[in-house]
């Protein structure tokens, strides 16, 4: 990205200069001296008895851990570094009360086979307590493919709903409230055009623009780096990207136009370190993009949010989403000047580590979720989705999806958990994690800012390497055992895996689906279809917002790749560089 912001320089690495958590100068001097001792004495003489299980102890991404935490390895500024709840830096939360206000949105993803099929499912979930909703899609349709081309042959409705047209969008919300209920969509290279059929569905039914509320992934840069569903190169991807920002802060305020998306990177095989950096520097980019075109920060960063990973080590996923929080108010504040709190808080979806369930012992995943959940919890999250445990053999069955979402309701109504703002904060294992994370996260973004931004980055492939090391480093740990998954390496049982029941979807979904779509295109104005195609392409070739022709073209049910490929003939295709 250019470099023409004065207040952009190279990421600053926090010193915490302030006095030790609790102590002053002469408590921490009894402190360190009484540490000493205690290591000298009682630690030497257990180790002589009972030798540590290993050499080293680390978190789950590899950050070796002390034996203990202590005010002296706290150097902090209780309100410079952690504040209140509610206020700058957030580090302790986005709002006064958290959950003792209104807890976390519960938003379950789902989506597979028809539009009526999930129809089905979104309405199941709600009825049983579900508070959003999240779309699943299918690969052709995360591709920019419909479901007659070549290229869907056996995908259509496999790994998500098929959405091909209006048409598509309209079952698939069939009596679902859209100014009552907030819809996420997970789709990036596609995703203005998903985003158009949904405001044309909105408009067709006569619900205001500034009503509907939601999410679309729409994180272009976590493409390129980790997931690999683009739709064109990266340059023009952001010009996209841009686009849409611009448009919804002006016509639909309440859409968040870029859920930035650490959650890919992390099961990618990043660390949490990793996922950390470069998911804010991806938002960095889209910052810099958008002021660049001319928005004014304070206009459009209310509605950037974000989307992380929960794995599996408890208290680095903690620290990851408290930090993620200071880095990213410090950032709005320090370097792009944003006055706005709301343009400082770091809002963010979280969902369970996919990547952590097992297909052997597939039960064990019950116990892995809830504890991600908890960590999700008391990381702060305003949204989240809890993996089922069956989702290692196929996508989610009824009864399976039920247990994952009464998993968030047992933490919300059973454990007390919500009933205090960050209560872990304060910790001094969590409060030195915290940093560590902090500061490891800003070297990588120190690195990507001499590079020149996130987009060059990419383009040179270094977050790309960065994290095909740590996922490599990974395995071999798995491989040689120093590091134990029950059920996988260690704790395996006679028999390996279990006889659980799964989700198929009906290969009749492609024959339907196929049918629908071909009545849609009997029935349609082909003079009014090519016009607007014609008017999408003049705005891709001239600058201008691609918003408003692709809304105008899904209302007279252009299909998703007749749109996508408009775009695909102006701005070219993209392969991977296949860094390593």
């Amino acid at each position: 990205m250019a470099q023409e912001f004065e207040r952009r320089g190279p990421a600053e690495i926090p010193t915490h200069e302030g006095e030790a958590l609790g102590l002053d100068a002469a408590g921490l001097s009894e402190l360190r001296s009484a540490i000493a001792k205690w290591r000298e004495g009682p630690v030497k003489r257990s180790l002589e008895r009972m030798p540590a299980r290993k050499d080293s102890f680390s978190t789950w991404s590899g950050v070796e851990l002390p034996d203990l935490s202590t005010p002296a390895d706290v150097r902090t500024d209780y309100m410079r570094d952690l504040g209140l709840p509610g206020e700058y830096p957030f580090t302790r939360g986005v709002q006064p009360t958290m959950y003792r206000g209104r807890l976390w949105t519960m938003r379950m993803f789902a989506g597979f086979g028809t539009p009526e099929q999930t129809n089905e499912r979104f309405r199941y979930l709600l009825r049983e307590g579900q508070t959003g909703l999240s779309t699943a899609f299918d690969f052709p349709t995360l591709m920019g493919y419909d479901s007659d081309s070549p290229r869907a042959l056996g995908e259509v409705g496999m790994c998500g709903v098929a959405v091909d047209t209006l048409r598509d969008m309209e079952v698939l919300f069939d009596q679902i409230p859209l100014a009552d209920v907030t819809t996420s969509m997970t789709i990036n290279g596609p995703a203005v055009v998903l985003l158009g059929f949904y405001i044309a569905l909105a408009d067709a039914r006569g619900v205001p623009r500034d009503k509907i509320g939601g999410t679309v992934q729409n994180d272009c840069l976590k493409e390129f780096i980790a997931q690999h569903a683009w739709l064109v190169p990266p340059r023009p991807a952001m010009r996209i990207v841009t686009d849409m920002i611009e448009y919804c802060s002006k016509e639909v305020p309440r859409w968040n136009t870029v859920s930035i998306s650490g959650y890919h990177i992390r099961e990618a095989g990043a660390t949490a370190a990793q996922e950390l950096a470069f998911t804010l520097a991806d938002g960095l980019a889209y910052v810099e993009s958008a002021i660049e075109r001319g928005l004014a920060v304070d206009d459009f960063a209310p509605r950037l949010s974000f989307f992380f990973d929960v794995h599996n080590d408890f208290f680095e996923e903690i620290a990851k989403f408290r930090a993620a929080r200071r880095m990213w108010a410090r950032f709005m504040k320090e370097r792009y000047g944003a006055a706005r709190a709301e343009s400082m808080k770091l809002r963010t979806h979280a969902q369970t580590a996919g990547v952590s369930l097992t297909a052997q012992q597939p039960y064990n995943n019950v116990a892995r979720v809830a504890l991600q959940a908890m960590a999700a919890v008391l990381g702060g999250t305003q949204s989240l989705h809890t993996n089922s445990m069956d989702e290692t053999y196929a996508l989610p069955t009824e009864d399976a999806v039920t247990i994952a979402l009464r998993t968030q309701q047992i933490i919300a109504e059973e454990s007390g958990v919500p009933n205090v703002a960050d209560p872990l904060g304060g910790s001094y294992y969590v409060e030195w994690l915290t940093d560590r994370l902090e500061k490891e996260a800003l070297d990588y973004i120190r690195r990507i800012d001499e590079m020149g931004g996130m987009v060059v980055a990419v383009e040179k492939g270094y977050p790309q390497r960065e994290i095909a090391r740590s996922a490599y480093e990974f395995e071999r740990q798995l491989n040689d055992g120093s590091r134990v998954m029950v059920g996988v390496n260690g704790y395996r049982s006679a028999e390996d895996g279990d006889n659980i029941p799964t989700l198929k979807i009906d290969e009749a979904v492609q024959r339907n689906q196929l049918a629908e779509l071909a009545k849609v295109k009997a029935g349609r104005s082909k003079v009014d279809v090519d016009q607007a195609l014609s008017q999408v392409r003049d705005a891709a070739r001239g600058g201008g917002n691609l918003m408003p022709p692709i809304i105008a073209a899904a209302r007279v049910y252009c299909t998703e790749q007749e749109i996508c490929d408009e775009l695909r003939g102006v701005f070219g295709t993209y392969n991977d560089p296949a860094e390593f």
